[in-house]
């Protein structure tokens, strides 16, 4: 038979006919060998690019400490420099050492109202002091936090408090009264938390049997595509993430790092915990948007790109800012050329990723020398990215597929929602991990030359 092949321009008739000439070779085989074998398993790409596909572009092995737990980071750094400045919120600060004993001591507490490892801890309060000895109280108690926004409307959060079905509410005394609940639950209260005075209650805990497969935190969804779905994050997919982080970004440049991100979302989990690992200081803030906020110090901005267009056409970004990070929204040039042309930013990065791959699954940086470029980078440390077509197969570079991803960050799936967790979170065919899944996008992209990544 004969067969006539009309490229588009712009693609090589060369590459093209290698390509046609590689199916037909595997349907010759196939034919031969498996003839029960359906079309769409049969091999295009020449060995070599398919090995440049699956395995170069995502040479992204780097050892990390496996047996550690997120709070231990920050732990290792109280222990290090217990006087240094941990957290500002407003006019008030804490050293390391008394955010360590505060949360040691709440974390205390949550264990006598039986949290365990694995146990989920809803946390409904205001962004303050509290917030951040909440979030390490529950990780250090073993248990995984579950925050609630207090401003959400009343039937979300009645959604979300009846999906979780949480062991525990940790909130203030003027949220408990209004949180809707179906079914009684222990609260405890910070008020009360922050009493006593035990030396013993003020030491790190440690919680037998719990691991890095355990839950670090139940993170839910916007609910923009239907019902909002909990995501579970264990500690190993958070702890690959900040060590990534920690060797990408030097403590001088997160030395004073922006909190703005409600912890709603999984922004908020680098621009707590990065700092917190690196020994620096998290300034948080309740409304990064709001008159009167004080930037002065910032050294690090974590946000989304309409937010740094915001603070930029109000001149908040100041001249400490020497490294900015923008995620959750498609990056244009002309934001990235206004930043470096209105401020005094050294670099800006671009990092994508879903949830359900533990915040950042690729990134790139741009230098002020360099400019812009498009894309969204490469897979971050122990991350992989695989661009496959409707059949699970690796489409050529350049050619659009949807992005699936492995490694580290991929999360346990969702919370009680096992079949539409076994429709996104799949085997993984291209790993040599034992049980290895990969995560379902949705997202289309494609594959530069350069082994980048082009966001469609």
């Amino acid at each position: 038979f004969a067969i006539t092949v009309q490229c588009v321009p712009g693609i090589d008739p060369e590459r093209i006919a290698h390509y046609f000439s590689t199916a037909m070779a595997s349907l010759t085989e196939a034919l031969e060998k498996h003839p029960e074998l359906p079309m769409s398993d049969l091999a295009i790409l020449p060995n070599a690019e398919r090995d440049q596909l699956l395995v170069a572009f995502n040479s992204t092995t780097q050892e990390y400490p496996s047996e550690l737990l997120l709070h231990q980071l920050f732990e290792e750094q109280a222990a290090r420099q217990p006087d240094a400045t941990a957290v500002v919120f407003e006019d008030q600060h804490l050293s390391y050492g008394e955010l360590n004993r505060r949360a040691n001591r709440l974390a205390h507490r949550l264990i006598a109202q039986g949290v365990v490892p694995d146990a989920r801890v809803a946390i409904c309060v205001e962004r303050s002091l509290d917030m951040i000895v909440g979030l390490l109280a529950i990780l250090k108690a073993g248990g995984a936090y579950v925050p609630l926004d207090p401003a959400y409307p009343r039937d979300r959060l009645d959604y979300m408090l009846r999906d979780c079905a949480p062991s525990i509410l940790l909130t203030h005394r003027a949220f408990a009264q209004f949180m809707p609940m179906e079914a009684p639950m222990p609260v405890v209260l910070f008020d009360a938390a922050q009493m006593g005075d035990d030396i013993h209650g003020e030491l790190n805990l440690s919680v037998a049997a719990l691991c890095p497969r355990h839950l670090a935190y139940v993170i839910y969804t916007s609910g923009s595509t239907g019902m909002p779905k909990g995501v579970m994050i264990e500690h190993a997919n958070a702890c690959n993430l900040i060590v990534w982080a920690m060797r990408h970004f030097s403590p001088e440049q997160s030395a004073s790092t922006l909190f703005a991100t409600s912890i709603n979302f999984d922004l908020a989990v680098y621009e707590m915990f990065l700092p917190l690992s690196s020994g620096s200081t998290v300034t948080l803030v309740k409304d990064i948007l709001a008159p009167g906020v004080s930037l002065a110090s910032i050294t690090h901005i974590n946000t989304v790109p309409s937010a740094a267009a915001s603070l930029l056409a109000t001149g908040r970004i100041l001249p400490s800012v020497s490294g900015i990070n923008l995620a959750g929204e498609p990056l244009k040039a002309q934001l990235v050329e206004q930043l470096f042309a209105g401020t005094a930013t050294r670099y800006i990065a671009n990092l994508y990723g879903p949830t359900e791959t533990t915040t950042y699954s690729t990134w790139t940086r741009f230098s002020r020398e360099g400019g812009f470029r498009p894309g969204i980078g490469r897979p971050i440390a122990n991350t992989q990215i695989y661009i496959l077509d409707p059949h699970g197969q690796p489409v050529p570079s350049g050619v659009t597929g949807e992005i699936h991803i492995g490694g580290a960050g991929v999360a346990r799936g969702y919370l009680n929602r096992p079949e539409l967790t076994a429709e996104r979170f799949v085997a993984d065919p291209f790993s040599t991990t034992p049980g290895a899944r990969m995560y379902k996008t949705g997202d289309l992209a494609r594959w530069l030359a350069d082994g980048n990544i082009e966001y469609l």
